[in-house]
């Protein structure tokens, strides 16, 4: 059978609803209905995709796996189809936090010199690749290593890590913190698209407490309040400043590399223009 958008909308609602009686009423069909959709759609793909032996319905790893897919395949349909993508369609360029950081404006305001035909969006999306799997962005700055798969990364610099802490702290006397300085505090990690986790740590020396959150606000809330200390990139001081908040040079551990990423295969005509400013403005 041929498969349609509704099929999509239809798993994709299941997935976010949990059940088939609250995805059903979100789209105003019949229980049975919705339940042959989706076995219509499971037949044609060969795979189970949601695990219906509890009253809550999960997804299996390879519902998972669609749902990505099916998230961009609607944002493609949903861009071609919008009216405005006629006239002019932007690049869109995701981030989860400090996009390329000093080189930020520099990069904006070229782009509008030089692609003045192609308007370029910088979008914040707290997702582990800030958009670009789930189709909405066309290409993303992301930061650490990237693992999804069907996705092309043009490396372009490293970046220190530094710590951040509340302005009263013992250690913001010091010049340089360590690891093991920071083992005896609580550590804030962004769990959705921080790029620290307490494998930073060696194994016999890893922080005793950790509070997890699940954006840049919220960490960075969190640590003004004098609840934990953060680990971050050279980045962050100049895009989140505040009287609260001290950074640091963290002496001992590795730094983290920034990538521009992008899906493979048919992708946005001016992604090749953007990886190639972005290293002019990187090399200026």
């Amino acid at each position: 059978m041929t498969i349609e958008l509704r099929h999509l909308r239809a798993f994709l609602a299941i997935a976010e609803a949990g059940t088939i009686t609250r995805a059903a009423a979100h789209l105003h069909l019949t229980q049975p209905a919705l339940s042959r959709t989706l076995r219509q759609l499971e037949d044609h793909l060969g795979a189970r995709l949601v695990d219906r032996s509890t009253h809550h319905l999960e997804l299996t790893a390879e519902g998972h796996a669609f749902r990505d897919r099916a998230l961009a395949a609607l944002s493609a349909v949903e861009t071609a189809l919008d009216p405005r993508g006629l006239r002019s369609r932007p690049l869109r360029l995701g981030h989860t936090w400090a996009a390329l950081g000093d080189h930020t404006v520099p990069l904006l305001r070229r782009w509008d010199e030089t692609r003045p035909d192609v308007p370029l969006e910088l979008l914040r999306v707290d997702d582990r690749t800030a958009g670009l799997t789930q189709g909405k962005v066309d290409a993303a700055l992301l930061r650490g290593p990237v693992t999804s798969a069907g996705l092309r990364t043009e490396p372009l610099l490293w970046e220190e890590r530094v710590v951040v802490m509340p302005a009263d702290s013992p250690l913001a006397t010091l010049p340089r913190v360590t690891l093991a300085d920071l083992a005896a505090y609580p550590i804030a990690l962004n769990t959705v698209s921080g790029t620290t986790t307490k494998d930073l740590w060696p194994p016999t020396a890893r922080p005793a407490a950790t509070i997890e959150v699940t954006n840049t606000d919220e960490w960075l809330i969190a640590i003004a309040a004098g609840r934990a200390m953060g680990v971050t990139t050279s980045a962050t001081p100049s895009n989140h400043t505040h009287p609260s908040l001290v950074y640091r040079p963290l002496a001992d551990a590795p730094a983290v590399p920034v990538v521009l990423a992008w899906r493979d295969g048919l992708g946005h005509p001016a992604i090749p223009d953007l990886v190639a400013l972005a290293h002019q403005i990187l090399a200026a």
